[in-house]
């Protein structure tokens, strides 16, 4: 690889994944919504007008990040809006862009989500099975259809990614309940919770794009993990009690029914199935180490 073009790279996992590849000698070219600054960024969808697919001619790999935060809440109607719009167009435009580039166009490596699988308890989730039934589902299914408009002329993977065991992801309102010793099982907490490590995260990705993998691949850890595991490894972290519950019903009634049930009380088991018959080893094999490593 001499060049990967990201869009999406002012987030969490861009800044890692820019970092990782620039410090390997590899260049990045950034998709930003600005003018561009230096030879290293292009400015796009700041009007209405295709991207010209010359400006992805020739890398190896086009990343594909965007996406407003699922993380703020409550989702009202216009921030859903909000949260389906900053996902399907810059997706749209990727893959018309990459599309018309014909044979031998980059390879589009474009973000989802684990939320693809909704709420399944009981059931062993792997890239095989479909979408699942909640808002989020729902939203991760017409993402990755729009991505899929150029598997005709390029290999395209889609990257579903678990919640971040990280200060900055998942465990940031966590970390301040825990610190204040207020955390305890939420709706329950036996459901289980996909997860995975910003190291594995970006690892991950870089697998996906110099392996050749193409599809679904689930960037998620290997080992299983309930909200209750989750929790508990984090306050034994922090050496704080887990012992206050929040029923569901005050969960839905706090950050609205929809985001609840998509990203706290949504049940799944999700395998990354195709990383590792891919041979990927993760670094963080546990969501204990993944806290440990996230804590310092």
């Amino acid at each position: 690889m001499t060049r990967i073009v990201v869009s999406g790279g002012s987030g969490l996992i861009g800044r890692a994944l820019i970092a990782s590849l620039r410090g390997d000698g590899i260049r990045v070219v950034q998709l930003v919504r600005r003018p561009a600054r230096s030879d290293d960024e292009v400015e796009w969808l700041t009007g209405n007008g295709p991207l010209d697919p010359a400006r992805l001619d020739g890398a190896a790999a086009v990343v594909n990040l965007n996406g407003a935060s699922i993380g703020r809440l409550p989702w009202t109607p216009r921030y859903r809006e909000t949260l389906r719009e900053s996902r399907i167009r810059p997706t749209r435009v990727l893959a018309e862009a990459i599309d018309a580039l014909g044979p031998g166009a980059p390879a589009f490596v474009s973000a989802s989500a684990v939320g693809f699988y909704g709420d399944r308890p009981g059931e062993a989730l792997t890239e095989r099975d479909g979408a699942g039934s909640t808002f989020l589902a729902g939203l991760c299914a017409d993402w990755e259809r729009e991505a899929l408009h150029a598997d005709s002329s390029a290999r395209v993977a889609l990257i579903r990614t678990a919640p971040l065991l990280h200060p900055e992801g998942v465990l940031k309102p966590m970390i301040g309940l825990t610190r204040w010793g207020v955390s305890g099982p939420l709706g329950g907490g036996r459901q289980m919770w996909p997860w995975i490590s910003l190291a594995d995260e970006v690892r991950g990705i870089r697998h996906v794009i110099e392996a050749g993998l193409s599809g679904p691949v689930n960037l998620s850890g290997p080992t299983p993990a309930s909200a209750n595991g989750i929790g508990r490894a984090l306050a034994r972290a922090m050496h704080r009690p887990y012992l206050l519950p929040v029923p569901r019903w005050a969960l839905r009634l706090g950050i609205g029914r929809d985001a609840a049930d998509s990203l706290l009380l949504a049940d799944a088991t999700v395998s990354p199935s195709a990383l590792l018959e891919s041979g990927f080893r993760f670094r963080h094999a546990t969501a204990e180490a993944a806290i440990a490593s996230a804590l310092g």
